[in-house]
């Protein structure tokens, strides 16, 4: 399915490390015709990190989706009933976040974009980076594998060697796998190795 035209939610968590890789996915999406809508947790609007200053990742986000940003659960929430959504994308998507949104703890305004697109049965594409998804958050991913209108960008152990627990989403398959998404389908092989 083309993604011209698609009204595509894209929230980011607080792996600060996947922002390099993240920002040229969204002015991907853009390129391809899909109206983006940025949403981002309080981790992404206040936390200065060694990978950047909070300001400038958001002057980055809105001059690529040139829309403003959802920064609160209030202003999420219309993307239920609403102002709905084709496809919610979360990227990155952190361990405290798969934690939570397995849990169905909707406490950050990415978690409520998300629920609410689940609300209206489409498709939410997560790509997680998390240093223990093979470790205590197994179980949290397992939840979600499973679960309807949830799908997977590809990803892989990025370092199975000095960390062995740490799974991270192929960045650039994130387009291919939201318009499978779009189509009902999770794009395969789901699980593909870094080149080490």
């Amino acid at each position: 399915m083309e993604l011209k035209g698609k009204r595509i939610g894209f929230g980011l968590t607080g792996s600060h490390c996947t922002y390099d890789e993240t920002f040229p996915v969204i002015e991907e999406l853009v390129n391809l015709g899909a109206d983006v809508v940025p949403i981002i947790s309080s981790t992404v609007k206040t936390t200065d990190t060694k990978f950047g200053e909070a300001k400038q990742h958001l002057e980055t986000i809105q001059s690529i989706t040139d829309r403003p940003i959802i920064d609160s659960i209030p202003g999420a929430e219309p993307l239920g009933p609403q102002e709905p959504l084709d496809c919610m994308v979360v990227a990155p998507m952190t361990g405290a976040s798969i934690s939570r949104f397995a849990n169905a703890i909707t406490d950050s305004p990415v978690l409520m974009a998300a629920k609410a697109t689940l609300r209206n049965r489409s498709p939410v594409v997560l790509a997680i980076s998390t240093n223990d998804a093979l470790g205590f958050n197994a179980q949290n991913l397992a939840k979600l594998l499973p679960a309807k209108h949830i799908y997977f960008v590809p990803y892989g152990q990025d370092n199975p060697i000095k960390k062995p627990t740490s799974l991270v989403a192929h960045m650039s398959l994130l387009p291919q796998t939201v318009e499978k998404a779009l189509d009902g389908e999770q794009l395969q092989p789901l699980l593909q190795p870094f080149d080490q």
